[in-house]
């Protein structure tokens, strides 16, 4: 039913870094039959660095132009889910490519995303081990207005795995696209 209604459009998947998104759109992606894309994972293909390395060698600002040619390139592209850096909301630009699909906020609360990244901050050049709470609550009050733009909210509970986020985002789909006989 999600597939028929979406007719080849894209998926954005925004949120937190930790939300998930990269291994729900996986997932989603093979339910959908689309391709999948990860801006973060395109992005170190074409430096040939980490993002850690890109913030510390060439900045926040040259990683986010960056990630928005990314992001450019990929909004012209059809049947795809595309996982998204959790800052690509910040730049007013990236909302026009966004709205060229469906983009879905993964809405995760502090503590999942404090759970899940405890083991993985080397690669996440935003935050430290130290002050992970405060920073995270920082970057959530930030971008929690622009998250919140997406067309579709879906709340990460603790007990969800990646299938349980996939269903819930194929349920609500219809919820948003009107099929093309009801226009």
């Amino acid at each position: 039913m999600a597939n028929n209604l979406l007719q080849g459009i894209n998926i954005f998947l925004i949120g937190m870094m930790g939300s998930g998104k990269t291994t729900t759109g996986k997932r989603l992606a093979e339910h959908l039959n689309y391709r999948f894309f990860d801006t973060d994972t395109l992005i170190k293909q074409v430096k040939q660095k980490t993002i850690s390395d890109i913030f510390v060698e060439e900045g926040e600002e040259s990683f986010r132009i960056l990630e928005s040619n990314v992001l450019s390139e990929l909004a012209s592209c059809t049947r795809s889910v595309i996982a998204t850096g959790g800052g690509i909301v910040l730049k007013q630009e990236n909302w026009s490519y966004l709205h060229h699909g469906l983009i879905i906020w993964l809405d995760t609360s502090i503590p999942i995303l404090k759970k899940r990244l405890n083991h993985d901050l080397s690669s996440r050049p935003l935050i430290q081990k130290e002050k992970l709470d405060i920073e995270l609550e920082l970057l959530l009050k930030q971008r929690h207005a622009l998250y919140k733009q997406g067309d579709l909210k879906i709340i990460v509970d603790k007990n969800d795995s990646s299938e349980d986020v996939v269903n819930k985002i194929l349920k609500l789909i219809p919820t948003v696209l009107k099929t093309t006989s009801n226009q």
